[in-house]
C-alpha cells in the first residue's frame, strides 16, 4: 500500500509539474506572440508588390536590343513579372505536387508542419523554413528584412501573416506572386527570380511553352539551384519522384509521366544522352557560364545600354523603371553603325597595353548611333567601365579646331599668320614662374604662317599665341556652351588640350561643324513606353534642346579647316590625319596627344556622321615616347565610318551664304589649296540674320564704363537686350543706362529666332525718351 500511494503521488507531482510547464510555455508564447504581433508588416503591401520587373530595350529600327535588369543591392536581378494564364498548368502542377500538396486545403497553415516546427523548437534545433507556398511567399517578400534568419520570432510573424494573407487573397494570386518570386539560381551577371527568367535561361522558352518534363526540372531546382543544377545525376531521381506524386495526385496520368521521363530534356549548358527508358548514361556540363544567362541578359551594346539606363534612371526614378512591370524604350541605336564601331575596335591596332573607345552620332539630331566603351577581342564580352561616356581624358590638339573657329567668329581670317618662334608668359604656378609653350616634339618652323597651315601641322606655338589674342574668357565660353568646361586654374595651356572630356562629348562639340553651328546634347533614347503602351516620353515633343554656338557662315569656315586637316598635308608633308581620308568622301576632323603621350584621339566629320576614337591605359599612365595620335586613331575612324557611308548617296556639305573661296597664298603644298573665307559683301550686307560679330564681354557694373548719369552698352535694337555674338551690325546701338537698370538687359539664356524676339514695350519707352525719338525702334547714335 505505501508503494502505491507513494508511486501516485508522483505521477500526481510529475503530471503538475508538467502541466505549470505547458501552461507557463503557452504563457511565454503568448506573451512573445502579442509583442511580435503587434508590429507585424502590412499584408496589404502584396497588393502594389512590383517585385522588380525587367525592362526591354529596342534599337530603332524595333529590332530587340536587350533588357535592363533590376539589382537588390549590389545583384542584378532578371525578373520579369508575368500572370497565371501566361504560366503552364504544368509548371503549377508541378509546383504545387513538391512544394505543398495541401496548398487549395489549407489557409495559410499546415498543422503538420507546425508540430514539426515546434518539436524543433523544444529540441533547441534550428527552426526550419516555411512548409507552404504561402508561407514562402510572405517570406520572401513582406519578411524579405530577415533575410531568411531562422528564428522563433521570424516564423511566428510568417505564420500570423500567411493566416492574414489567405483570408485577403485568393489562392490564384498567391500562387501567380509566388512564381514571380522564386529565387531559380545564380545566373553570373544576374540572379534569376521569377518563371519568366528560369524558363528564358534554362530552356529558352517563355512560362506557357514549358512541358511537363522541362516544368518538373524547373521545379524539382526550387529547393537548391547551386546543389542540383552541376548534378544533373543527382537531380534525375528527384524529377522521377515528383512525376509519381504528380499522378498521385491526379495531376497528369501516368502514361503522360511516363512520356516526360522518356523525353530528351536538355538544359541549358547540358549534354545529356539517355536510354529508351529514359535512364541518364552520360550527362556533361558543357557550358556553364552561358547557361543562365544567354536568354536573359543584354546581347548587345552594353556600353550604350549603361548609358540608357543612366538616363532612363535620372528621368523616371529607379521605381518607375523596374517596377509596375517595366517599360519599352527605344533608343537611337542603330544596329549597322553599332556593328561597324565593333567591327573597327576588334580589328583595331593599339599601343601594347591600351584599351580603346569609339562613338558615332549623328550630327543633326545628336542621337548616339554605335558605342564601345572598350578595346574589343574576338566575341568575349568588354569590360563594364565605359571610356566612352564615362572616361575623362585630355583631349590635347583635338581641342584646337574649337579654339580656331573661336577665333574666326571674332573677324580673324584662315589666312591671317603667326609667329611660330619661342614665346614666354608669366605663369606664378609654372616652374621658374614662366609658362614656355613647345611644338609637339620640339618641331619649331622659326616662322611665320596662316592659321591654315598652323592648324594642318598641329603647332602650338601659333595657337597660344592665337588664344591669348582672342582671350582665355572668349574661348572658355565657347568651351562651356560645348559642354566642355576647362578644368579650374587652366590657363593658356586649355588651348592645347588641357582639358579632360569623354568621347561622346567630343563627337558632340565637333557635330556643329556640319550641321550649321548648333550644338545638340548626346541623346540615346526616342521613345519609352509602359508595358502597356502608354506613353511615357517622346523625344519629338522636346523643344529647345538645340542651341547655337557658331553661325552658320562660322560653322563652315571651322569646317574648312578641319578638312584642310586632313587633305591639305599627307603624313610625308608633316600631316597627322591623312589615314582618315575616305575615298569619294569630303573628310574633316583633327588628331590629339595629350602630355605624355597618354591618351591618343581622333575626332572626324563627314556629311552624314560625326565620331571620335579614344585610346589610352585603361588606368592611366604613359605610352612609349614616339606614339603620336596619326598613326593609330585615324585608321580606326577611317575603319568605322567607311562601311556605314558604303551605301549612302554621295554628297557634300552644306556650304551657307556669304562664303567665298581664295587661293592659299603660300607654295609648295599649298599651291593649289583654297580657303574658305567670309565674303566681304555679305559681311557689311544689312538685315543678314546670320553675321557674326566679336563675342560681347559679360557686362557688369565693374566692368562697365561710367559716363555721367549711367553706363554706355551695346544693345539690340530689336530685342532692347545686351548685343552679342548673334546680333547683326545693322541693329547695334550705343545706349547710356543706369546700373540699376543694367539686369533689365541682360541677354537670354539662349538666342530666339528673330520671328519670335519682341522687345519689352516699357524698356522701348524708356530708351526712346533718352534717346529723343518716339517710333518704336530707338535711333541710332549721331556724331
Amino acid at each position: 500500500m505505501t508503494a502505491r500511494v507513494l508511486t501516485g503521488r508522483f505521477f500526481k507531482l510529475l503530471f503538475s509539474l508538467l502541466l505549470a510547464v505547458v501552461f507557463a510555455a503557452l504563457g511565454v508564447a503568448v506573451t512573445f506572440g502579442l509583442r511580435w504581433s503587434k508590429n507585424l508588416p502590412d499584408y496589404r503591401a502584396l497588393d502594389s508588390l512590383t517585385l522588380g520587373a525587367v525592362t526591354q530595350v529596342y534599337a530603332r529600327d524595333g529590332s530587340p536590343l536587350g533588357t535592363m535588369i533590376p539589382k537588390i543591392g549590389d545583384t542584378n536581378v532578371s525578373r520579369t513579372l508575368v500572370s497565371l494564364d501566361e504560366i503552364s498548368p504544368y509548371m503549377t502542377a508541378a509546383l504545387i505536387s513538391n512544394e505543398d500538396r495541401h496548398f487549395f486545403e489549407h489557409y495559410g497553415l499546415d498543422p503538420n508542419g507546425i508540430l514539426r516546427q515546434f518539436r524543433r523548437l523544444s529540441q533547441n534545433e534550428n527552426v526550419q523554413g516555411g512548409s507552404t507556398l504561402t508561407n514562402q511567399l510572405v517570406k520572401n517578400t513582406l519578411l524579405a528584412d530577415y533575410q531568411n534568419a531562422r528564428t522563433a520570432e521570424r516564423k511566428v510573424k510568417e505564420w500570423l501573416l500567411s493566416v492574414q494573407v489567405e483570408r485577403s487573397f485568393t489562392k490564384e494570386e498567391i500562387l501567380q506572386d509566388y512564381l514571380n518570386i522564386i529565387y531559380w539560381g545564380d545566373g553570373g551577371p544576374v540572379e534569376l527570380y521569377g518563371i519568366y527568367s528560369a524558363a528564358q535561361a534554362y530552356f529558352g522558352k517563355t512560362p506557357r511553352q514549358l512541358d511537363l518534363a522541362q516544368s518538373v526540372y524547373l521545379t524539382t531546382l526550387i529547393p537548391g539551384p547551386g546543389l542540383y543544377y552541376p548534378n544533373y545525376t543527382r537531380q534525375r531521381p528527384l524529377m522521377k519522384a515528383l512525376l509519381d506524386r504528380m499522378v498521385e495526385d491526379h495531376w497528369v496520368t501516368r502514361a503522360q509521366a511516363d512520356a516526360a521521363w522518356r523525353e530528351d530534356l536538355q538544359p541549358r549548358g547540358w549534354k545529356i544522352r539517355y536510354d529508351a527508358s529514359g535512364n541518364v548514361v552520360q550527362a556533361q556540363l558543357v557550358n556553364r557560364k552561358l547557361t543562365y544567362l544567354k536568354a536573359v541578359s543584354t546581347a548587345r551594346a552594353p556600353h550604350f545600354m549603361q548609358q540608357v539606363q543612366q538616363e532612363l534612371v535620372n528621368r523616371f526614378g529607379r521605381e518607375k523603371v523596374y517596377g509596375s512591370g517595366g517599360l519599352r524604350v527605344y533608343t537611337t541605336l542603330d544596329p549597322k553603325a553599332q556593328d561597324a564601331v565593333e567591327a573597327a575596335s576588334r580589328n583595331a591596332r593599339v599601343p601594347s597595353g591600351t584599351t580603346l573607345a569609339a562613338v558615332v552620332s549623328d550630327p543633326y539630331t545628336g542621337e548616339v548611333l554605335g558605342m564601345i566603351g572598350q578595346k574589343l577581342n574576338g566575341n568575349a564580352p568588354p569590360a563594364d567601365w565605359n571610356n566612352a561616356a564615362q572616361g575623362q581624358r585630355q583631349i590635347g590638339s583635338s581641342i584646337k579646331p574649337l579654339l580656331y573657329t573661336t577665333a574666326l567668329s571674332t573677324g580673324i581670317g584662315q589666312l591671317d599668320r603667326y609667329l611660330d618662334t619661342p614665346i614666354s608668359y608669366p605663369c606664378p604656378s609654372c616652374a621658374g614662374g614662366k609658362y614656355e609653350p613647345k611644338d609637339f616634339e620640339g618641331e619649331m618652323t622659326n616662322r611665320d604662317m596662316t592659321l591654315r597651315e598652323a592648324l594642318d601641322r598641329s603647332l602650338n606655338l601659333p595657337t597660344v599665341r592665337l588664344a591669348d589674342k582672342i582671350g582665355l574668357p572668349t574661348f572658355f565660353g565657347k568651351l562651356q556652351e560645348l559642354n566642355i568646361p576647362p578644368n579650374d586654374g587652366t590657363g593658356l595651356a586649355a588651348a592645347l588640350g588641357a582639358v579632360e572630356t569623354t568621347p561622346v562629348k567630343m563627337a558632340a562639340a565637333y557635330a556643329p561643324f556640319v550641321n550649321g553651328g548648333m550644338y545638340r546634347a548626346p541623346r540615346y533614347i526616342t521613345r519609352v513606353t509602359t508595358a502597356r503602351g502608354e506613353l511615357l516620353y517622346d523625344s519629338a515633343s522636346e523643344v529647345g534642346q538645340a542651341h547655337r554656338v557658331w553661325t552658320p557662315q562660322v560653322a563652315y569656315l571651322g569646317l574648312d579647316m578641319i578638312k584642310g586637316v586632313v587633305d591639305d598635308l599627307g603624313t610625308r608633308e608633316g600631316g597627322f590625319s591623312e589615314p582618315a581620308r575616305i575615298e569619294g568622301w569630303p573628310v574633316g576632323g583633327k588628331t590629339g596627344t595629350s602630355t605624355g603621350p597618354k591618351d591618343l584621339w581622333f575626332v572626324g566629320v563627314n556629311p552624314y556622321y560625326v565620331g571620335a576614337v579614344w585610346i589610352g591605359k585603361q588606368q592611366g599612365g604613359n605610352m612609349a615616347y614616339n606614339i603620336y595620335s596619326g598613326v593609330w586613331a585615324p585608321p580606326i575612324w577611317h575603319n568605322m565610318m567607311a562601311p556605314l557611308l558604303k551605301n549612302k548617296t554621295v554628297r557634300d556639305f552644306a556650304q551657307p551664304q556669304g562664303i567665298t573661296f581664295a587661293e592659299h597664298p603660300d607654295t609648295g603644298p599649298y599651291a593649289k589649296v583654297k580657303v574658305a573665307l567670309l565674303d566681304p559683301a555679305f559681311r557689311n550686307a544689312a538685315n543678314t540674320e546670320t553675321q557674326t560679330l566679336p563675342t560681347a564681354p559679360t557686362y557688369s557694373e565693374a566692368s562697365l564704363p561710367p559716363t555721367a548719369g549711367g553706363v554706355v552698352v551695346s544693345l539690340d535694337r530689336l530685342t532692347l537686350k545686351l548685343a552679342n555674338e548673334f546680333t547683326p551690325p545693322d541693329r547695334i546701338v550705343q545706349r547710356r543706362v543706369s546700373v540699376e537698370e543694367l539686369p533689365a538687359f541682360a541677354p537670354d539664356s539662349a538666342p530666339t529666332p528673330l520671328t519670335e524676339q519682341k522687345a519689352d514695350p516699357a524698356l522701348v519707352k524708356s530708351l526712346n525718351a533718352a534717346a529723343g525719338t518716339t517710333d518704336g525702334i530707338p535711333n541710332a547714335p549721331r556724331n
